[in-house]
């Protein structure tokens, strides 16, 4: 049933989205600026001040416009550098050059290609432990299993998502980095080796949910075209 399989999976994936992006932005605010004292001032900061954005299509010009800081409310304040997702990917490839549009995208490959079997063997490994064999996995299984899929992930992916998003910032005033690696010695030179597990707690937090929420979904859309 590979059109149903598709449909599930993509609507398991917006509902995660959709939960996951306000988690998304405090991570990416974390890795990138340090003008938070943590998590919970990151998130009062945020809400005080910025409205919420909408969602991207390209991790690029997401993380740009989370970064964006100017308050939008407030008169006689300056106005925000980028005016939307399109306006953005303008600006970029018209001060960046089309390359600039896929600046970070070595980082990206290399964060979501390993990480991705992590994901599904975590999950697999979870549901067949604690189900009966000959039996689906109830419920709580699929929320815990898709939980802490997400978790062991995003464990694995904050060190290359934190270059990841400095690359996509890097370029936006002045370029810092001649490259990713440069970009993860000047890193570590500067801030240390727990530079690279800097967001791990928001991506874990954010993680359990979104993920035990999407496999839910997927698990039950299955089940019932199934």
């Amino acid at each position: 049933m590979p059109v149903e399989e598709f449909v599930a999976g993509w609507i398991s994936g917006a509902l995660g989205l959709v939960l996951g992006h306000p988690f998304d932005t405090v991570k990416v605010r974390l890795q990138t600026q340090t003008t938070y004292r943590g998590i919970v001032d990151c998130m009062v900061k945020i809400y005080r001040h910025e409205s919420a954005y909408c969602l991207a299509p390209f991790d690029l010009i997401k993380v740009r416009l989370q970064n964006q800081t100017e308050p939008r409310a407030q008169p006689g304040s300056p106005p925000p550098r980028y005016q939307g997702p399109v306006h953005c990917a303008a600006s970029i490839f018209r001060e960046e050059g089309p390359r600039g549009l896929f600046r970070g995208a070595w980082a990206l490959t290399l964060r979501d290609t390993p990480t991705m079997g992590i994901y599904f063997i975590t999950y697999e490994g979870l549901c067949r432990q604690y189900t009966p064999e000959g039996q689906n996995p109830n419920s709580a299984t699929v929320l815990v299993a898709g939980g802490f899929a997400g978790i062991a992930s995003w464990v694995a992916a904050t060190p290359l998502d934190v270059i990841k998003s400095r690359m996509q910032m890097d370029g936006l005033r002045r370029r810092a980095y001649q490259g990713m690696l440069d970009c993860m010695v000047s890193s570590v030179r500067q801030e240390g080796l727990g530079v690279f597990f800097r967001g791990v707690t928001i991506n874990s937090a954010r993680a359990f949910p979104v993920n035990a929420v999407t496999f839910l979904s997927y698990e039950y859309l299955l089940r019932w075209w199934g």
